[in-house]
């Protein structure tokens, strides 16, 4: 199950204990926002892309949508997001639990600017139920983010 492999991921980190699994389903930001009481601008929505013959995330803010001319001027390519048979192949995740922890070697995970206008932020931990509060510093290391990017719209 992909939230026991987070969860031993996040242990040395020291945020194993931190995973919060809810009744309820968060596998949508609308959800996700609910379940957690805070608003859905606050939930970091891990995006899975194809890159080349792997894959990348780029974690944004609940109500931020990537802009594909942004994304292809600092990718060099276009936005192809991945489909659900291999959003689990290329990072261990299935839909509604994709996060950036306990990722293949390969992912590579880059943090949107829109979510710098909160202090924390809510990623999923691996499945559809799960989520942990992170600063962003935390988010930036444990995630082992290759750096912050502005590829996103409709947050400012």
């Amino acid at each position: 199950m992909s939230i026991e492999k987070v969860r031993e991921y996040l242990k040395s980190f020291g945020k194993d204990r931190d995973i919060l699994e809810m009744d309820e389903s968060t596998a949508t930001v609308e959800l996700a926002a609910r379940a957690l009481g805070t608003e859905e601008a606050r939930i970091a929505k891990s995006l899975s892309f194809y890159n080349e013959d792997s894959a990348m995330i780029i974690v944004v803010a609940g109500d931020a949508k990537i802009d594909n001319k942004k994304f292809k001027e600092h990718f060099g390519f276009k936005a192809r997001m991945l489909v659900p048979e291999d959003t689990v192949k290329f990072t261990g995740h299935a839909i509604g639990g994709v996060c950036p922890f306990a990722l293949p070697e390969k992912v590579t995970v880059y943090l949107d600017d829109s979510m710098k206008r909160f202090e924390t932020m809510f990623p999923a931990c691996g499945s559809g139920n799960s989520a942990i509060e992170l600063t962003l510093n935390e988010l930036e290391e444990i995630s082992k983010s290759q750096k912050w990017i502005d590829v996103c719209k409709n947050w400012e």
